[in-house]
């Protein structure tokens, strides 16, 4: 008898401390929303509408940008365009999502590139309207403004 007893107080001990470490385990981060549109013009490529889609993983996070409006002016190799989208932080400053990474691009298809690394803080509020995307494609670098806010709102980092 003493030994069940001892088992069952054993299993209610183990199975109270699973329950608390699940109660503290740190929630994981997320970004809200995780997709945004936004309407750019572009320096080459034309402009038109594009999507913006987000992730977080603590404070490192990515954003890739896709559009069919936009278009690559000439064919472009896989993970050839250097990319800087820079967007504007609701409480100063900007912050950078930088990197080499897109698919290959045949003259007159839509853009893509990412996801481009960046770093953010809980509490971010990052923007691409008043921001820039900059592409650099064999040496020559196209930038995208936005004609507006993007919808449905701001990017926010956990």
């Amino acid at each position: 008898m003493r030994g069940k007893r001892l088992a069952t107080v054993s299993a209610l001990a183990a199975g109270t401390l699973a329950a608390a470490g699940l109660a503290f385990a740190p929630a994981a981060a997320a970004v809200t929303p995780q997709t945004a549109t936004i309407n750019a013009t572009c320096t080459i490529g034309g402009g038109g509408a594009a999507t913006l889609t987000a992730t977080q993983d603590g404070t490192a996070a990515t954003i890739t940008l896709s559009s069919t409006a936009i278009t690559a002016p000439i064919p472009i190799a896989a993970d050839s365009v250097t990319s800087t989208l820079s967007l504007v932080n609701a409480g100063g400053g900007t912050t950078a999502f930088s990197g080499k990474r897109n698919p290959a691009m045949a003259a007159g298809s839509g853009v893509s590139v990412g996801p481009l690394d960046g770093t953010v803080a809980p509490g971010d509020s990052l923007e691409f309207h008043g921001g820039s995307l900059k592409m650099t494609i064999f040496g020559i670098t196209i930038t995208c403004t936005a004609d507006a806010p993007q919808s449905p709102g701001p990017f926010i980092f956990d």
